[in-house]
């Protein structure tokens, strides 16, 4: 019976350990900040947690396809560039045009060189971190770039507008969750998607065209951080060469707290979400204690273990490996 109860416990502790650690940081937060349940605060959480969000949806899908894709924060870095420079030269419905074709253009090339040319995901990517951050230090000249006009451009809508009320980054954001989930859980490209990613032999003798799900992916991903970019540049109105720096590490992180196994085939886009707010709440939560921004890297990097473990155990159904 003691023996049934124990591996009912760590069952339950595999599979919603994120979930309870999330609300045992919510109920303390709350206890020692009077101002973390505000509604000031829970609004400012969620319109920093959009940006990561965004981005974070279409990674989601790359992860379940099996690959990574560590591109995502130089790819916005460039992004957020081009859509503020171009804005006041052609306009700030070419310049999105321009920005979002570049960024599935990155996508493209991502996806290429994974699905088709079977090159490993972590060093095309990372490969490509590095290329984008060079070409938008070349494209700038090393200089930061910003929008003319700030108070008269109907640009700042994506980034510091609302619509009855709620931001429009916010709902942005819910939007794309919303129709990303419906064409991951419903839809026949969502099925290729999981197929892929949990077994690639099987998927491409079951007719999948494996090469060709792959680079959707990618390209869904980079669509997602032009989005993104799109908002923050918005926000920021100006943009500097290296905005990007660090967010594949917390869209990386969102993904894989949400629960998507890095070793691919399962994960769903709801649950991204949670992980989103799960980074975003901790992080907030860290500053209004007074803790020094730094100390969210360590934080997050001991959050992100316990989310890999719990990920690791509830495959194997134990929380220790037999020869621990």
């Amino acid at each position: 019976m003691a023996e049934e109860r124990l591996k009912s416990a760590t069952r339950i502790l595999t599979q919603r350990g994120i979930l309870i650690a999330f609300i045992l940081f919510m109920v303390g937060f709350s206890v020692v900040s009077d101002r973390f349940m505000t509604s000031d605060n829970l609004q400012a959480v969620f319109r920093q947690a959009a940006i990561i969000g965004v981005m974070a949806l279409g990674v989601t899908l790359v992860v379940i396809c099996g690959n990574l894709d560590l591109s995502v924060g130089s790819l916005l870095s460039l992004s957020t560039v081009l859509v503020v420079d171009l804005h006041d030269k052609i306009g700030p419905i070419s310049a999105i045009a321009v920005t979002l074709l570049a960024a599935l253009a990155v996508g493209a090339v991502n996806g290429l060189l994974v699905g088709v040319a079977r090159l490993n995901s972590l060093i095309v990517t990372l490969g490509m971190l590095s290329a984008i951050q060079g070409l938008t230090l070349i494209y700038t000249g090393g200089q930061n770039v910003d929008i003319q006009n700030q108070d008269t451009t109907w640009f700042a809508i994506f980034g510091r507008g609302a619509i009855l009320g709620v931001p429009t980054q916010i709902l942005i954001f819910v939007v794309l969750a919303v129709v990303m989930h419906v064409i991951l859980a419903h839809a026949p490209f969502g099925r290729r998607v999981y197929a892929s990613g949990g077994n690639p032999t099987a998927a491409v003798f079951s007719g999948i065209r494996r090469g060709r799900v792959v680079l959707a992916t990618y390209m869904i991903s980079a669509f997602c951080t032009g989005i993104a970019a799109i908002i923050l540049g918005s926000r920021v109105m100006g943009s500097q060469n290296n905005v990007g720096q660090g967010y594949e590490l917390l869209v990386l992180s969102a993904v894989i707290l949400g629960g998507t196994s890095l070793l691919g085939g399962s994960g769903s886009i709801a649950k991204t979400v949670i992980g989103v707010l799960i980074l975003g709440f901790i992080q907030n939560g860290l500053l209004l204690l007074g803790f020094a921004y730094y100390v969210q890297w360590l934080v997050t990097w001991v959050v992100i273990i316990l989310a890999v473990w719990l990920d690791i155990a509830a495959k194997r159904g134990r929380m220790f490996s037999p020869f621990a």
